[in-house]
This record gives structure tokens, C-alpha cells and sequence, in this order.
């Protein structure tokens, strides 16, 4: 990632071929982290990263709640409007340009704010300052929901590893240092689940992206040598640490 707006590019490379879903533990894993935070009609929702507005539409849809998404690129966030706009939610979705390190600049608070893959492509300070962001942005007692990379084991080998083959600070965090650094900005875990990484798991990618769109990616892949040798890349690195790379979701509330 080349900038902190994104999922979790080596996903740069995922997404370049038409990956859409971007998470360490695919759609199930954010499916438990949504049934963890039990929303509610008419409750406020802060997602970070929101890209082209997918996730937030979706929330606004299943769930009944107002969401407000943050995006740096001016022209995903353009596009995003509107798709919001076309499905007619412009009064429950807005997403608007910014930046998650300046998340102070918010004045509202919201009940839920949600992360999926966002943390883990930071360093230590980097991760800090968005969470103490999240914890304005909070009302009290509200949630933070996170999806993120967990490192088993070789945190530090892991680290050089992923930032070398997708050319990004990528610092995914053992169990115990996500929890150190959660409760550090002041939020309580209250649930956690931990996994496989799946992010280019064949049947997971099938079970996310569908088999149209599955095929879709296989075909830019092939046809893209590039692109081809990037993912090729990526993977082998999965395969070499799948002991020691997972995902972790958490939901933590503002103590």
C-alpha cells in the first residue's frame, strides 16, 4: 500500500487484478465481527477506508445505520457519492475526502467505527495516532471493529518479508501486541477470533468474489506478466508462512 487508505494491498497486487475482497479472513471473518457488533437501526457508523462506498452501502442496507465513510482518493470518493446517490441513500451514507490520521478533525462521535485491514499497514506510531483517532471518534462505550493480519510467530522476519514483496511498511502484529496496543488507546477487547489467512485461498476466493469474478482475476493474471510475477510473488510468501500469518477481528469498546 502507498498510502494508509487502502486494504491490505499486497492486495495492491490483488486488487490490480479485480480482487474485491480484501481481507485477511475474507468475507466470514468480517460476517462474525458485524454479529459481534449487533447494530442497530439508526445507529452511527465510521468506516475507515471506505474506497468505492461497497462496505458502507451494504451496512446502510442490511443494517438500517447511518454511515459516514473517509477516503483519501478524490476519485474513489467521487465515484463512491455517487453510487450512494444511484441507490438512493444519500440520506443514510455519506462519504466524504479525508485523512485517517487526522481523524481528530471529525467533530461528530459515532457508535461503531470500523477498520478492516487498515492497521497492520502501519508502524508502531502510525498505528497509535489512527487509534487514538478512533477513540475521539468514539461515543462512550461505542466500537471498534477491527479485521487485521496477525503474525503467529517472526513478527520482525515477517515484517521485512511483506514489506519487501508488496513494497509497503505491511507490520502485522502477534496476539498479544495487538491487545498491548489496543488497550493502550484506551479500548477494551471485548470479543476476538483468530484464523487462517485467506486471501488467496482458492475456495475462500471463490466463496468472496464469486466464480465470475474469480475467473475474472485469473484471466488479468494471465494476460498481465507484471502483474503475474507480483501475485506469483505474493503468494509464495503465503505458502512459505502460513504457520505464522492469520487474521485477527476484534471488537473492542471505548473504556
Amino acid at each position: 500500500m502507498t498510502h494508509p487508505f487502502r486494504n491490505f494491498h499486497s492486495c495492491n497486487n490483488a486488487a490490480s487484478a479485480g480482487k474485491t475482497v480484501l481481507r485477511p479472513g475474507g468475507k466470514l471473518a468480517t460476517e462474525q465481527l458485524f454479529s459481534w457488533a449487533n447494530f442497530q437501526p439508526g445507529e452511527t457508523v465510521l468506516e475507515l477506508a471506505s474506497g468505492l462506498g461497497t462496505s458502507a452501502i451494504a451496512l446502510a442496507k442490511r443494517y438500517g445505520v447511518h454511515v459516514t465513510g473517509i477516503e483519501q482518493d478524490s476519485n474513489r470518493v467521487a465515484i463512491a457519492q455517487h453510487r450512494v446517490r444511484s441507490q438512493g441513500l444519500a440520506h443514510q451514507v455519506n462519504i466524504v475526502q479525508g485523512n485517517i490520521f487526522e481523524l481528530e478533525q471529525i467533530s461528530q462521535q459515532f457508535d461503531s467505527v470500523v477498520a478492516e485491514a487498515i492497521l497492520t499497514m502501519q508502524s508502531s506510531p502510525g498505528k497509535a495516532k489512527i487509534l487514538q483517532g478512533v477513540y475521539g471518534c468514539l461515543q462512550p462505550g461505542g466500537r471498534f471493529l477491527g479485521h487485521e493480519l496477525l503474525a503467529r510467530d517472526h513478527e520482525a522476519e515477517l515484517h521485512q518479508v511483506l514489506s519487501a514483496v508488496n513494497r509497503v511498511n505491511a507490520t502485522p502484529l502477534s496476539i498479544d501486541h495487538w491487545m498491548t496496543t489496543l488497550a493502550a488507546a484506551g479500548l477494551q477487547t471485548q470479543h476476538r477470533q483468530t484464523g487462517a489467512m485467506r486471501l488467496l485461498h482458492l475456495p475462500s476466493l471463490i466463496q468472496d468474489e464469486g466464480l465470475a469474478n474469480t475467473l475474472k482475476i485469473f484471466s488479468a493474471i494471465a494476460t498481465r506478466p507484471k502483474l503475474r510475477s507480483r501475485v506469483f510473488a505474493m503468494r509464495q510468501v503465503f505458502q512459505t508462512y502460513q504457520q505464522d500469518l492469520g487474521y485477527l477481528i476484534f471488537a473492542a469498546i471505548k473504556s
